[in-house]
């Protein structure tokens, strides 16, 4: 049996793909073959993107669910979505601190991206995956949804909500050929966080790495290689998973 992650004929839409690791996502999926659609908010950043590696752009906000719906519907089947785009969106990453000292209001934009933009794609992508008998679904989450993380409440239920989703559309979707499985990362580094790593003094990063067996924050393609494999052939009976990929800073059974 040849292995080879061959993703040819096969439409994967990445969102959030305009930077970072759902950039690095992007790449390894057209590099596999797949016809690639690169989504971010900001359509720049889509076209770019989308330029460089050969792909589509298609520019939408994942947390307004007619916009999403209006962009799945112009691309006329999507065989493989990958829900990368997270955090909080346009409306900056707030609402972190000791979780009394927050209140709805910052809760509201993790909601929104973390959870709910991860709902309003999947729904719009599994009526068509179920018609054809065959659809992965693979979201990028965090190790906090897994393990809890003080001051970072909001955060981590969101993600830990969308992890959830994952469970369920896997107990429904299985039996029409579709796999649903998440992915939670431990600290990446990417151009948002490169100030961080790439001064080797910085005592901040230096304190976070003790943390990890394997002392390294992960990089974007750490996260692209396995969203190719769960998209896979290969990976046809992985099904309502979550793997860790975060160097060791925790362990699952």
């Amino acid at each position: 049996m040849a292995y080879e992650l061959d993703l040819g004929g096969r439409r994967a839409l990445i969102t959030g793909a305009g930077q970072g690791v759902g950039r690095g996502i992007a790449e390894a999926f057209a590099t596999a073959g797949a016809d690639v659609v690169v989504n971010d908010l900001r359509p720049e950043r889509a076209e770019q993107v989308a330029h460089e590696i050969g792909a589509t752009p298609s520019a939408f906000d994942v947390t307004e669910y007619a916009d999403v719906t209006a962009a799945i519907t112009k691309l006329d089947g999507v065989d493989i979505l990958v829900n990368n785009a997270g955090n909080a969106g346009s409306e900056g990453f707030g609402g972190l601190g000791r979780f009394v000292d927050t209140s709805p209001a910052d809760w509201e934009p993790f909601l929104r991206v973390n959870l709910y933009g991860v709902l309003h794609c999947a729904h719009a992508v599994l009526p068509g995956m179920i018609d054809r008998g065959w659809g992965r679904i693979v979201t990028i989450s965090s190790d906090s949804a897994r393990t809890g993380e003080a001051n970072m409440a909001a955060y981590a239920a969101s993600k830990a909500g969308a992890a959830g989703l994952t469970r369920a559309l896997a107990a429904e979707g299985g039996r029409y050929g579709v796999t649903v499985n998440t992915i939670a990362l431990g600290t990446m580094r990417t151009e948002a966080t490169e100030a961080l790593w790439s001064d080797p003094d910085n005592a901040h990063a230096k304190s976070l790495m003790k943390r990890y067996t394997i002392r390294r924050p992960g990089l974007p393609s750490d996260a692209a290689a396995l969203s190719v494999f769960l998209a896979s052939e290969q990976a046809s009976w992985i099904t309502g998973q979550t793997y860790p990929v975060n160097g060791g800073i925790s362990f699952a059974q």
